[in-house]
């Protein structure tokens, strides 16, 4: 079938608007009539190059659409159920059969290969050209920045249809991220402290998770005076400003002391290595924001010794199964109030998501693509 897409042709290109073929699905696969998708760093990072998807390629994986049919095989799916697209993941290695999907010991491939990595066209891209020059597309299994996208039936959540379908992409991938690494991974016990370095989606949406543990000190630190003030009606107990304030000093401050969880959601070298000195021993510095390929961080190694713990998360971790009607439910009970985070544009105002996104004057963009 024709379809049209957001292609990138090369690293740093543009997104030019274009017609590909796409083809039918396949045994486990999900044909999905995309109604909007968020828009990430992740994207831009791709787009420059910073993560290997080879190019040209379609991005987008932050998906929400209609089911419009279904491969060999797919039992739990069909024709007309409303889904979000989540993570791509085998199922047979040990991270998977351990419920971290996240994790999945053929993630990269899954992720950012270009083509299909499970089944019996494992390989091949089921997006190509008019004259069959293939695409690369299969982007976080979903490449989402078009109005059809193939899925593997495994990867996507059925949610009910009172839910707006346009609102809950971003699930997928930056709300879930921020809120999973609260609920997964710090898991903060009562009367502790959190402090969450970059009040954009992630970092809300992991200030938003905060309120709803028995941590007693959350504390935001961003740039924007305009997004510590969302933090603080999100559920921050303290902001910081680093322009105005020395950051460590106050967090030192406010905690009586080191922090016992800090979450890292910039991807700064500088500001990382920053969020190390903010915890002390048993203290736990998590790595969440996106730095660029191939960087580098240095820690003071005595300091770290008396047993600091630093570690990465990807995706929220857990399972997109799980995490994402979790946060669905709290949604509708008031208390994961991430719809205040989006802004809407059309499928031809990517370029202006894209630099709202990075100038900071939009926290999540969302493009609208198609209808319910």
């Amino acid at each position: 079938m024709k379809i049209n897409a957001l292609v990138v042709e090369e690293k740093n290109a543009p997104f030019v608007r274009e017609e590909l073929e796409l083809e039918a699905p396949g045994p486990g696969e999900v044909l999905v009539r995309i109604v909007a998708t968020g828009v990430c760093h992740t994207d831009a990072n791709t787009q420059a190059g910073d993560l290997p998807l080879p190019l040209p390629g379609v991005l987008g994986h932050e998906g929400s659409g209609v089911v419009e049919a279904v491969g060999p095989g797919v039992e739990n799916l069909a024709p007309g159920d409303h889904v979000i697209m989540g993570w791509p993941f085998c199922g047979e290695c040990r991270n998977c059969l351990r419920g971290e999907h996240r994790y999945c010991a053929r993630l990269g491939e899954a992720l950012v290969g270009g083509s299909r990595f499970m089944g019996p066209d494992a390989g091949t891209s089921g997006y190509s050209r008019a004259d069959g020059t293939p695409v690369s597309g299969h982007f976080f299994g979903q490449s989402s920045f078009a109005d059809y996208s193939l899925a593997m039936a495994s990867a996507l959540v059925k949610v009910d249809q009172d839910i707006p379908l346009e609102l809950v992409g971003p699930l997928a991938c930056g709300i879930t991220t921020g809120a999973g690494a609260v609920f997964n991974t710090a898991r903060p016990e009562p009367g502790e402290s959190l402090v969450v370095y970059g009040a954009g989606a992630v970092g809300l949406a992991a200030v938003m998770a905060a309120r709803n543990t028995p941590a007693t000190t959350i504390i935001a630190v961003d740039l924007h005076d305009s997004r510590l003030e969302l933090a603080r009606e999100f559920g921050a107990t303290h902001t910081i400003n680093p322009t105005t304030t020395d950051t460590l000093a106050e967090i030192r401050r406010i905690c009586g002391g080191p922090a016992d969880y800090v979450l890292e959601c910039t991807g700064s070298i500088r500001v990382l290595e920053e969020a190390a000195e903010a915890i002390g021993m048993l203290g736990t510095l998590i790595l969440i924001g996106g730095a660029p390929a191939e960087a580098r961080f240095s820690v003071d190694h005595l300091r770290t010794l008396w047993g600091k713990r630093i570690v990465g998360t990807l995706g929220g971790s857990s399972t997109s199964a799980r995490l994402i009607p979790a946060l669905i439910s709290l949604y509708r009970q008031g208390r994961f109030p991430f719809d205040r985070l989006v802004t809407y544009y059309s499928l031809d105002q990517i370029d202006q998501a894209m630099a709202d996104s990075k100038s900071g004057s939009t926290i999540k963009p969302v493009l609208r693509i198609g209808t319910p």
